[in-house]
């Protein structure tokens, strides 16, 4: 059985998960209506990520016998002015879930629970690759996105992306 606290903060997770997932379907909405299908492409799949981080918190929440409380999705309030925005506003969000990750992790620990440290680490490490990812498209689109040859050889590179499950979903154990 989890402790409370951790079990609270694990069922918001997956609420934050879940808009996160929705935050980036509107940024691929956006580049899609810009016709930056590169771009479109990389959000709509990193939407399809941040579900797949819901769904990896609530089946830990229910294999824990936790009741999950879906709450309702906020509409996104991220103001778009330029192409760059939904980049800074990813990374920004991205830090967010990190710290809420650390979080619960700190209430792991004083809880000693260990398992859902345990379970935490994937996290840990899924934020780093999260936070680098979004720092890095800010890179590319402030050192080549404003020239349009540049522009076009990102978003010939974003639409490359394919989706993977990852590996917490893919257990077969």
């Amino acid at each position: 059985m989890l402790n409370k606290n951790v079990a609270k903060l694990l069922n918001e997770q997956v609420n934050k998960e879940l808009y996160s997932s929705y935050l980036y379907l509107d940024f691929s909405n956006y580049y899609r209506n810009k016709g930056l299908d590169g771009f479109a492409n990389w959000y709509f799949i990193q939407a399809q990520e941040e579900r797949d981080h819901a769904l990896i918190v609530y089946n830990y929440l229910h294999e824990n016998g936790e009741i999950v409380s879906l709450e309702a999705i906020a509409k996104p309030h991220v103001k778009i002015e330029s192409s760059e925005d939904p980049l800074k506003a990813a990374l920004g969000h991205e830090i967010f879930i990190t710290d809420s990750i650390n979080t619960i992790y700190e209430a792991a620990i004083k809880a000693k629970d260990f398992r859902t440290q345990q379970f935490l680490d994937w996290f840990v490490r899924e934020q780093g690759e999260e936070e680098a990812n979004a720092s890095g498209l800010i890179t590319k689109f402030e050192l080549f996105g404003k020239d349009g040859r540049g522009l076009y050889l990102i978003n010939e590179e974003l639409k490359a992306r394919t989706y993977t499950p990852p590996s917490p979903l893919t257990r077969t154990e």
